[in-house]
């Protein structure tokens, strides 16, 4: 049998569902205008009702107002399908009614006959009940209440964005988090305000109804008696089964509609499908009871039918004792004892607390109350270390520790004390940058961060201390001073290799290429992690992490393997930002350089093979270079220049290693490692 192949053209031509859909609204236009057969006006109406009930359905199940924000379209879609029906069956009846009740097709001749029963008066009357009840109760109400909620909602609008942007703030909720809140929010605001206008459709469908069924009426009676000479009473029977019939496959789905509408305004603040809501919020012990003894006081009264009141406090108090069951197992189960804790598993003891403070139980208020300084500045600390040393730091854990006084705060890196201090709230410290003890009435001390003079002062004071010139800080910022030099002396302990593969994992994604080409063919993580921690110990940010990973890369292509010499590489491509980092308040960078005799006795010290030369300088030789840096330095700071070190790359790392040990706030620089464009003052020389 031969194959058939069909165009290519007749694949393309399957509508997608954007098409589909202006291809259906525009047939609904086209019904307005174009003359329908009694069975394409059956599928309609069919249709119709239908996905009236479908709309209904939704409304009842959903779980919030916010899970049907296609409703409006689809109000305003189903607004259009019944009027379009309205438009053809009206003209259909006036043009064919006279041919008999089945003229306008079977869904409206059966719906007029069951509702008129025979009876063209009752008919009449029913339907126009139906009218009010879903122009004047349903539609009316669900409008009102989606102009109140739009109003309202409107209104806090910009409360509830702040209140986003305070958990924002206060680390409650992520970026992410808030970005999603703030969608939600535009969302909802958006959703009741266009549902204010969708129930204006509804109000004008059940008003269109009202305006067709009346033509229908008087019209399909006059020209079946004028034009087709039908006797009066035989057209009155006539047009008035196809009008009533009419009306009410219109009125019908409008009614359904505009129930789903008035669910979907009103369920406002309840979450969970409608059932559910109803079943927890009427099913109390106490409304049931209640409800089931006025049941029995009505069938008790003279004349009333027994059965059916009797039969409802039957059912009422069923569900009552039913409830209170359920609510008195609750309540045993609330107060049973909780189950002795199972002892946890050996690897929860493993865990470490990379930053950890502990403090005595007088220094709790600093972390505890409506609003914690400490918490905030702990927070803004954080954000300060990721802007300027590019890794965000682990959190803090804060914990009492009842072992300590009462005044006193303990920080340990990695389970470890690193530091400790005395705080006296609500006292404030009082910090003389000169040096001197402030010249003020309390106890004096010594600043825990740097170890200057300091006195804690009352807080009325504080004025009389910033006048005299003094650097005047609370309990809280004392102690996220210190925590911040700690954090500065120990970053590369905090930089682990699982924030070292994080680091990798959000770098941009231009970068991905050059990551995935250097890892782990050219260097391995833990090299990369160990480059990145001995930049972070002489405090040189790593925010530039694909310039420092070129760096590495670089080394590693000209053969380089030891940890030093990539360093060394890396320093180079980071001149500038090493330059400005050490420019001084001026935009000048004051040097002290290495004297030739030093340059040379640390070259000459230098033993081992290659890359792995080691320092073996004499002690005495060592001790007179500490010396005479220290001199050299203190001569500089007296004259207020924060001095740099610079030397030759091939002793830079190692003289680095020396001055640590004496002065690890000292950078040391190699000549290369100073950007050309910056500009330099020399303060002399280091010599022997």
């Amino acid at each position: 049998m031969p194959t058939i192949t069909l165009p290519h053209w007749v694949g393309a031509a399957k509508p997608s569902g954007d098409v589909a859909l202006g291809l259906g609204v525009v047939l609904l236009v086209a019904v307005l205008v174009v003359p329908l057969p009694a069975w394409l006006l059956d599928a309609g109406l069919a249709l119709s009702i239908t996905s009236s009930v479908l709309v209904l359905m939704v409304a009842l199940f959903m779980q919030r107002p916010l899970d049907f924000t296609a409703f409006p379209t689809v109000l305003l879609l189903t607004t259009l399908l019944r009027l379009a029906l309205n438009v053809a069956t009206t003209r259909t009846i006036l043009t064919s009614g006279h041919e008999g009740p089945g003229a306008a097709g079977h869904v409206i001749s059966a719906f007029g006959g069951f509702l008129m029963g025979g009876d063209v008066l009752v008919g009449l009357i029913v339907f126009a009940i139906l009218l009010v009840v879903n122009f004047v109760v349903v539609t009316k109400g669900s409008g009102r209440i989606a102009e109140v909620a739009a109003r309202f909602s409107l209104d806090a609008m910009p409360g509830k964005q702040m209140a986003i942007d305070a958990d924002l703030s206060a680390g409650l909720l992520t970026e992410a988090e808030a970005r999603t809140r703030r969608k939600e929010l535009e969302e909802e605001s958006a959703f009741y305000g266009a549902m204010d206008g969708a129930a204006k459709f509804v109000r004008g469908d059940a008003i269109a109804g009202l305006v067709t069924t009346a033509i229908n009426l008087l019209a399909g009676i006059a020209i079946g008696t004028l034009r087709h000479g039908l006797p009066f009473g035989q057209a009155i029977g006539t047009f008035s089964l196809l009008t009533v019939g009419d009306g009410l496959v219109g009125q019908i789905p409008a009614l359904l509609v505009s129930i789903a509408a008035g669910i979907v305004v009103t369920k406002g603040g309840v979450e969970g499908r409608a059932d559910k809501a109803l079943a927890i919020q009427l099913g109390g012990t106490k409304p049931l009871a209640l409800a089931g003894g006025a049941a029995v006081v009505m069938a008790l009264m003279p004349g009333m039918p027994m059965l059916p009141f009797l039969a409802l406090a039957g059912g009422a108090a069923w569900l009552a004792r039913a409830q209170w069951r359920a609510d008195r197992a609750k309540a045993i189960a609330a107060a049973a004892p909780p189950p002795a804790p199972g002892e946890p598993p050996v690897s929860e003891t493993l865990k470490m607390d990379l930053l950890r403070l502990e403090l005595g139980y007088g220094l709790l208020s600093l972390a505890a109350g409506d609003a914690p300084r400490l918490s905030e500045q702990i927070r803004a600390l954080r954000r300060t270390t990721a802007q300027e040393m590019g890794f965000v730091l682990p959190s803090v854990r804060i914990q009492d520790n009842l072992q300590l006084p009462a005044d006193t705060y303990v920080l340990r890196v990695k389970e470890i004390e690193a530091a400790r201090g005395v705080l006296k709230p609500p006292l404030h410290l009082a910090i003389d940058p000169s040096g001197n003890p402030p010249p003020l009435p309390g106890e004096r001390v010594q600043e825990p961060s740097f170890g200057l003079p300091a006195t804690w002062i009352e807080e009325s004071r504080r004025e009389e201390a910033l006048a005299l010139g003094c650097t005047v800080v609370d309990s809280a910022g004392v102690l996220a001073t210190h925590l911040t030099e700690v954090v500065n002396e120990n970053m590369a302990e905090l930089l682990s290799f699982a924030e070292t593969q994080k680091l990798l994992d959000e770098i941009a994604p231009e970068h991905k290429r050059l990551v995935s080409d250097l890892i782990p063919s050219q260097a391995s993580l833990g090299t990369v992690q160990r480059v990145l921690q001995m930049l972070l110990t002489e405090r040189v940010s790593i925010r530039d992490l694909p310039t420092i990973l070129e760096g590495i890369q670089e080394a590693a292509l000209a053969g380089t393997r030891s940890v030093p010499g990539i360093v060394a590489a890396v320093r180079l491509r980071l001149a500038r930002q090493i330059s400005d980092a050490a420019r001084g308040p001026n935009g000048i960078i004051p040097v002290l350089s290495l004297s030739a005799e030093w340059e040379r006795d640390f070259a000459e010290s230098l033993v081992g093979p290659g890359e792995e030369k080691q320092l073996a300088m004499a002690p005495s030789r060592l001790s007179a270079f500490m010396g005479g840096l220290k001199d050299a330095f203190d001569a500089a700071s007296s004259a207020g220049e924060p001095a740099v070190l610079v030397c030759s790359g091939a002793i830079r790392a190692h003289v680095r290693a020396v001055v640590e040990r004496f002065r690890p706030q000292t950078a040391v620089l190699a000549h290369g490692e100073i950007h050309p464009r910056a500009r330099i003052r020399s303060l002399g020389t280091v010599g022997g």
